[in-house]
């Protein structure tokens, strides 16, 4: 899904990664407004993002963290290990400080949240592609509002999926073949860290925080 060779000499050469074509359709009308800046090409999954990649060397690429197939985390950790100088800035819908983590260790070097794209991409391109990173204030407060927190453990995240998935104690007990008890000792244990109230309240922040995704959207 190329968007064809680089054709403005010194531009910023981009490369937009999201499984909405509107999405990528509307970046990319954004970026040609610019003179000093060029769509390159164009993915729509972490695999193709990858193959594109490889085709095209863009200064700077902007992808979706939530992907089909292969998703933005391993996508970003293979392309810098193959190309180390990749510059790749993450977008989201939401500010989840766990989800914002995993893209920053990968690789990332900026994070931008989707609703501001339309007023911080372009600042937010030449930031990263001047070799800066760029993680704006208020995600940098929700990192920060939870560095000291316990981490779930990963059977603690198993238990918290489930339960979004509207699975009932017993269930998760099977599927995870453990005894029922565990299962609520794994609860008890995901409220204390989180500070929630009920279960309900535990998968809500779990999934705000990035700690948990439910695929919920039509594809």
């Amino acid at each position: 899904m190329s968007a064809g060779p680089s054709s403005i000499k010194g531009a910023i050469r981009i490369m937009t990664v999201d499984d909405h074509p509107l999405l990528r359709q509307g970046i990319a009308a954004l970026i040609n407004t610019q003179p000093d800046m060029e769509m390159v090409a164009e993915a729509c999954d972490g695999e193709e993002a990858i193959a594109q990649f490889r085709a095209h060397r863009p200064d700077v690429t902007l992808m979706d963290i939530q992907m089909p197939n292969v998703d933005s985390t391993e996508a970003i950790s293979r392309i810098r290990s193959e190309f180390p100088e990749a510059k790749i800035i993450v977008l989201s819908t939401y500010a989840g400080d766990v989800q914002i983590l995993r893209a920053i260790k990968a690789g990332a070097r900026g994070y931008l949240l989707k609703g501001n794209v339309r007023t911080e991409l372009l600042e937010a391109i030449r930031t990263v592609h001047a070799g800066r990173k760029r993680i704006p204030p208020e995600i940098a407060v929700e990192l920060a509002d939870h560095a000291a927190d316990d981490q779930l453990s990963a059977r603690e995240i198993d238990v918290l999926r489930l339960i979004g998935e509207g699975n009932a104690n017993k269930q998760i007990a099977d599927k995870l073949s453990i005894a029922e008890t565990t299962v609520k000792n794994h609860i008890s244990n995901s409220l204390s860290k989180l500070g929630a109230n009920d279960r309900a309240h535990a998968v809500t922040i779990a999934l705000q925080r990035g700690i948990i995704e439910l695929d919920i959207r039509q594809r």
